[in-house]
């Protein structure tokens, strides 16, 4: 392990157990003081001045200006354990911050990359009003003009329009607002704007909306009249916002949904400890309770814990995209973006029929559930939402289909399948492209299923049935304009693009077997997940499976139990928990430090 992972894992540490034990009643920052907040729809001010005090806004600040980024999976990875206490705070004083500052990352000038540092290393908030795109989400369809003045020299621009759906715009510092300014495809620009400099009589605050999910964020509208704006708030050439956005979706679109899983994560442990508590799985199960419900439990709850898995194998890979092969991430950004709130969303619905009764407590140790189960499917919201993200897939299948999944020579990506934070290269934004030049994830399953090598006999069959659906995808893409033009309006169109984004899935978690077989052992090195994983992609692409599927239904029990017992988590990363035997003390360290301030 190196330097770098041992700092992150330092980090996640610190952060959860800075938290403490979240089922513990008198914990002010525990699943009952966010229930309880939620229900008033505020934010929990306990949680927030923890996160002050650790600087979670240092995650979203590179390094060689003061902050702690190196890695956008790492910072998915420590946003994480805010998710898995609360998607309301993970968005509020999280990620809603690093989707503006991002913008001034890949163009700011080196004065406002120092502005957004300055204001986040110091606790302030940041947000971004993006432009609605004509394919996306239809959340609420407003626009900001900027129209210069003096040429748009001293003078600068004035400012008007509104924009109705804001998180924290009443509290923020500093906004990142893409405004017309002309026409076609330079019709936007970008501009950062501090909320001290605008005039009292040019900004109106709009009211907050009340929110079916994340109930603790504060979104409101701001409206701009005429509000004078100077010349060096322009973020980028002019008129090259849209092109600016499309290019930091590949960043945005990843990260946020992978930050996201947390939510998932308290989903499956509290339905793991409702069914314990009911000894329908674990030691006090029996046949007292009946087989079928004993089957479907098991069932259900490995269900789970695989479409977890194999959705955090393609979180990684789009995170880690953007470090290696910055030109292909924004399809692998896309594909997280829609595809996982549709398969978490899921799965934590089929969780809820574990729950009966309780799915509807609003206190006591089961009422998390309903809270996760409601916020998950926000997460595919916003302007890059999810029929944003198919636009963003659909029109480049065809060239894709031609030239990549099966080319002879591919892209080396074993570094996409890494879980250690060492070894990335520092991020180049302006390496980003909203085409891909190549597709190394799916070129990756058809070498697998070309050569999968002694390590890979067990899953063998499944890789190769996944490698004949490529195939067939590429068969069915060639039906597509050729050059993707027309593919929008083509209804086949969207059905290939869910089935790509299913094979995509599959290609992850067949490279992170491989990449953890070779490295050691360990859960993540044996087949049964993989295999299990394999089979649940399969069935969703409606694949014939082989008559002799292995079950591997007892050991991934076992090891959804351990976790849970254990306090471990349930991605990828096996994070120990807050009261958990590999930090024996911890818990009660940061009472007694809460207890001391």
């Amino acid at each position: 392990m190196g330097e770098q992972e041992q700092e992150v894992r330092r980090r996640v540490a610190e952060l959860e157990h800075g938290f403490g034990n979240p089922t513990d009643a008198d914990n002010p920052v525990g699943t009952s003081a966010f229930v309880a907040a939620d229900a008033r729809g505020k934010p929990l001010a306990a949680a927030e001045r923890l996160l002050e005090r650790y600087g979670l806004n240092a995650e979203f600040v590179p390094r060689d200006l003061g902050g702690r980024l190196t890695g956008l999976d790492t910072l998915a990875r420590v946003t994480r354990v805010v998710f898995r206490r609360d998607a309301a705070l993970g968005l509020g004083h999280g990620i809603t911050s690093f989707l503006a500052a991002v913008v001034v990352w890949a163009a700011g000038s080196p004065e406002q990359r120092r502005t957004v540092a300055r204001l986040l290393l110091t606790g302030h908030h940041l947000v971004s009003a993006y432009p609605e795109l004509a394919a996306g989400s239809s959340f609420l369809s407003n626009e900001l003009t900027a129209t210069a003045t003096a040429g748009g020299g001293p003078g600068g621009f004035r400012l008007s329009g509104r924009k109705e759906a804001l998180n924290n715009v009443e509290r923020a510092a500093a906004l990142v607002l893409f405004a017309r300014t002309g026409t076609g495809r330079d019709s936007h620009s970008a501009l950062l704007v501090e909320r001290d400099a605008l005039p009292a009589g040019g900004v109106t605050a709009l009211p907050r909306h009340r929110t079916s999910g994340i109930r603790g964020c504060q979104v409101a509208g701001i409206e701009f009249d005429d509000s004078p704006v100077p010349a060096d708030a322009l973020v980028g050439e002019p008129g090259r916002g849209l092109e600016l956005v499309l290019r930091i979706f590949s960043v945005t679109r990843g990260v946020g949904p992978s930050a996201a899983l947390g939510c998932a994560d308290t989903a499956l442990r509290t339905a793991v400890a409702c069914a314990v508590d009911r000894g329908v799985v674990g030691d006090a199960a029996d046949d007292v309770t009946g087989p079928q419900r004993l089957s479907h439990a098991r069932s259900t709850l490995t269900g789970a814990f695989v479409d977890l898995l194999l959705c955090d194998c393609l979180a990684l890979v789009a995170t880690r995209a953007v470090h290696l092969v910055p030109e292909d991430a924004g399809l692998y950004a896309a594909a997280v973006k829609y595809l996982l709130p549709q398969l978490l969303t899921d799965t934590s619905y089929e969780l809820s029929t574990l729950l009966g009764a309780d799915f509807h407590a609003r206190n006591g140790a089961y009422a998390a559930f309903r809270k996760n189960v409601r916020d998950l499917p926000m997460i595919g919201l916003g302007a890059a939402g999810s029929a944003a993200c198919r636009a963003t897939v659909i029109p480049q299948l065809p060239r894709l289909a031609r030239t990549a999944w099966f080319a002879s020579a591919a892209v080396p990506v074993d570094g996409l399948f890494r879980l250690e934070a060492d070894g990335l290269p520092p991020l180049d934004l302006g390496r980003l492209s909203p085409a891909a030049d190549g597709d190394p994830l799916a070129a990756s399953l058809a070498l697998a299923a070309d050569a999968p090598g002694p390590e890979s006999d067990r899953p063998a069959e499944l890789v190769r049935l996944l490698a004949g659906e490529l195939a067939l995808l590429r068969d069915g893409c060639a039906g597509l304009d050729r050059d993707g033009r027309s593919a929008l309006g083509d209804p086949r169109g969207h059905a290939l693009a869910e089935r790509y984004a299913l094979i995509l899935v599959g290609a992850a978690c067949l490279g992170v077997w491989r990449h953890q077989r070779s490295a050691g052992s360990g859960f993540l090195a044996r087949p049964e997940w993989l295999e299990a994983a394999l089979t649940r992609v399969l069935r969703r692409l409606g694949t014939a499976l082989p008559k002799a599927t292995p079950d591997h239904e007892e050991p991934l029990l076992a090891e959804v139990l351990a976790r849970y017992r254990e306090h471990r988590s349930y991605d990828l990363y096996d994070t120990p928990l807050a009261g958990s035997p590999g930090a024996p003390g911890a818990e009660r360290e940061a009472r007694e430090e809460r207890e001391d301030r």
